[in-house]
């Protein structure tokens, strides 16, 4: 009976988690939204090319 009481208390403190968060985000506008996606392109740009470089050097060397 007292584990049951404490998962019903963890989900209503996730719920209420939950319901702060969702009242905090917002949706990005069209110029914070371009912003973000550059960025993440420019990661995946980034590390596609060293994971590249990588493959290509253990290609040529061993």
């Amino acid at each position: 009976m007292e584990q049951e009481q404490t998962k019903s208390q963890k989900v209503k403190r996730f719920i209420k988690e939950v319901q702060r968060v969702l009242r905090i985000t917002k949706k990005p506008n069209k110029t914070e939204f371009a912003s973000i996606v550059k960025v993440t392109g420019l990661g995946l740009i980034i590390i596609g090319s060293i994971g590249f470089l990588i493959f290509v050097l253990k290609q040529v060397l061993f």
